[in-house]
């Protein structure tokens, strides 16, 4: 049993957006960020605003806020800071770098993505499958929404690239087996290519650790501003041939693959995002986001079907949920207008709606626990369900 003491209000009390009468379940879709994060975006730009490769202050300033970014990064994906890819956000790094992982692939050439996904970690696939004449194969989950390993591992062949899978599901929560996954991609001579967005603010990445070849993240899912993050295994990063503008310099190796300017003052607020979340240790985060998982589980009405796991085993604190007789956008406006931020519809986990038979019903309420939320949050929510059928 964790001896971790967690002060909630004291956490609560460094985010301004948190002061308002709006209890925030929407963090799958962003969570709020706290002062620190916006201060230091603030500060960069007060301060330091400047391109790179200046020959005066401020231009240096940027450099170096630009190397502690790699650092950090590499810090917290478990990587070098070599590794390190800055970009819009994890949709367009995954465009582009699934573009330059294919450049050299042939027809027929296999392509495995799971439907446990976000469409951020399939559509791109599909694109380049369409462009390069290659086949695309999803990994069925199984009824409780794990994935089918077993599927998988029928599907591997020795025309496979790639096995692309999510880290942790942004509809239903389930968590994959990551390590078995990259296992049985390396086993075939594929590529292991992970989503990490909704697993980010949930607990500790280690790329070195899981073995996973590509993986993308999103500050903004973990209490930082709008940036995509991605890791790239060194090998891999020196084999492949960037898309990139003559002049862009080939070091660090991660930049080769970076076009444009970077948004500096963002990568300023991302230095602070991993800074506040090692302030509060990802065993407070995990253990109170546990226990709040299992207090809005246990608190769940009897006329409310729970889509995925049905304990805190092998998930993160995300439920999709709908309530028998009330329409999902209608259960969503009515739990917002009771002031409980909610989501509703697919959330662009196309595949995972299809199979859970929502596709044409609108798809499913979605509350998310994370740090910041309370106990007392968690009971209003409840409450708020139970009211929407009486």
């Amino acid at each position: 049993m964790s001896t971790v003491t967690f002060d909630v209000e004291a956490v609560r009390a460094r985010y301004s957006a948190l002061r308002q009468p709006l209890a925030f379940f929407d963090g799958p879709g962003g969570t709020q960020v706290p002062d620190e994060v916006i201060d230091a975006v603030s500060r960069y730009y007060r301060e330091s605003n400047a391109n790179v490769s200046g020959s005066y202050e401020t231009s240096r300033r940027t450099e170096a806020l630009v190397t502690q970014a790699r650092l950090t990064a590499g810090e917290f994906l478990g990587a070098g800071p070599d590794e390190v890819i800055f970009g819009a956000n994890m949709t367009t790094l995954a465009f582009a770098l699934t573009r330059t992982a294919g450049r050299e692939w042939r027809k027929g050439d296999e392509i495995i993505v799971t439907k446990l996904d976000h469409d951020a970690n399939v559509s791109p696939w599909l694109e380049l499958a369409h462009d390069r004449e290659l086949e695309v194969r999803f990994v069925d989950i199984n009824d409780d929404t794990t994935l089918d390993l077993a599927d998988l591992e029928r599907q591997l062949t020795d025309r496979t690239r790639v096995v692309a899978f999510p880290v942790a599901s942004n509809a239903v929560g389930t968590l994959s087996d990551v390590r078995r996954i990259v296992e049985l991609a390396h086993d075939a001579g594929a590529l292991a290519w992970a989503d990490a967005v909704h697993y980010g603010p949930h607990g500790p990445i280690d790329v070195g650790d899981w073995g996973v070849d590509v993986l993308i993240c999103s500050p903004y899912k973990f209490f930082g501003p709008h940036l995509g993050v991605a890791f790239g295994r060194t090998e891999l990063l020196e084999s492949w041939r960037p898309y990139k503008v003559r002049p862009a310099a080939d070091t660090p190796l991660g930049h080769r693959f970076e076009t444009g300017t970077l948004a500096h003052e963002l990568l300023a607020g991302f230095v602070a995002a991993v800074e506040y979340i090692e302030s509060i240790s990802w065993e407070s985060i995990q253990t109170h986001e546990r226990t709040l998982g299992e207090r809005l589980l246990a608190g769940l009405p009897d006329n409310v079907t729970l889509y995925g796991l049905p304990t805190m085993e092998g998930r993160v604190a995300t439920f999709a949920f709908n309530v028998d007789g009330v329409p999902t956008r209608e259960a969503a406006t009515r739990l917002g207008h009771a002031g409980y931020a909610v989501w509703q519809g697919n959330y662009y986990a196309v595949e995972v709606m299809k199979r859970l038979g929502l596709e044409d019903g609108g798809g499913a309420v979605r509350a998310g626990i994370v740090h910041y939320n309370t106990a007392d949050e968690v009971d209003g929510l409840l409450a708020a369900i139970s009211a929407l059928s009486g």
